[in-house]
């Protein structure tokens, strides 16, 4: 790979301007995501910038992150410190040969682990943890990761594996769709189905039941999201800003709209605004 000149990338000035733009368009909601938003020299000082703001109505963003978790046990009190609402855990199993086959990382699933402890600790809750499932690679961890972060007041989310890069041409073969995972789940726990939690939620919500038959929010919950079996488009709330200043519609387009050289200018300030409005309504 060929890497972007930094003079390519969008400053955290300039993220900040343009989440300024959404917010001045209704956005309550931004969330860090990847690749690995760690990796990003200094980000606490863009959760700064971004804290800084406020919603149309004057109350703070919500500001989360979506994290492989192996830097943040180093980083999880200074992310709070700097505004940090949340955290979402991406772990796709607790054994370490099948989390690096997921992944093709050179960490341990420990220093996952110890950056969650990190995060609850920091106080960046609720804490989600995404585990995408791949038939035939860790369909064997689902019981494990259920039985481990049931109790931990932790939401373990279950993603069908889906073919974001063109990797797999869309092969069912490899998708556990999440009525499979469910059933698993059923043999061996009381789980109840749960309200979605708001307007464009992508996970379909069940808690633990205690003793007594009623969901007992202290276990923590489980969610399914259903990206290829259930697609969730038409409630669909949320655009995509890459590191170069491409907005994305949806996690499937191969083409983007190029924000950066109206972020970048200087001439009419509500140009950057009235663009992004225009680009979300043609939605189809």
């Amino acid at each position: 790979y060929v890497y972007l000149p930094h003079s390519a990338l969008l400053s955290f000035e300039e993220i900040t301007r343009t989440a300024q733009s959404f917010i001045e368009l209704g956005v309550e909601k931004i969330r860090l995501t990847g690749g690995e938003p760690l990796l990003r020299k200094n980000l606490e000082i863009l959760i700064g910038q971004l804290a800084a703001l406020k919603t149309l109505d004057g109350h703070p963003l919500d500001i989360t992150l979506t994290t492989n978790g192996s830097l943040l046990a180093r980083k999880a009190q200074a992310l709070k410190d700097a505004g940090l609402k949340r955290v979402t855990v991406s772990l796709d199993g607790l054994d370490d040969t099948i989390f690096k086959r997921m992944n093709d990382v050179d960490f341990p699933v420990s220093d996952v682990l110890e950056g969650i402890e990190a995060a609850k600790a920091a106080g960046l809750g609720p804490i989600k943890v995404n585990m995408v499932v791949k038939r035939g690679t860790n369909e064997q961890e689902i019981l494990p990761m259920a039985r481990y972060f049931k109790g931990k007041g932790i939401a373990l989310r279950f993603i069908e594996y889906m073919d974001v890069g063109a990797t797999n041409g869309w092969r069912m073969n490899e998708v556990m769709p999440s009525s499979e995972i469910l059933k698993l789940l059923l043999t061996e726990m009381s789980l109840t189905p749960l309200e979605a939690s708001q307007t464009g939620e992508t996970a379909e919500r069940w808690g633990y039941v205690n003793e007594h038959g009623k969901h007992e929010a202290s276990l923590g919950e489980i969610g399914f999201i259903s990206s290829v079996t259930k697609a969730f488009c038409s409630d669909c709330n949320r655009a995509r800003l890459t590191t170069e200043g491409q907005l994305y519609l949806c996690l499937f387009a191969t083409q983007g709209y190029d924000l950066k050289p109206l972020v970048r200018s200087t001439q009419d300030p509500q140009a950057l605004t009235q663009a992004i409005a225009a680009i979300w309504s043609q939605r189809n």
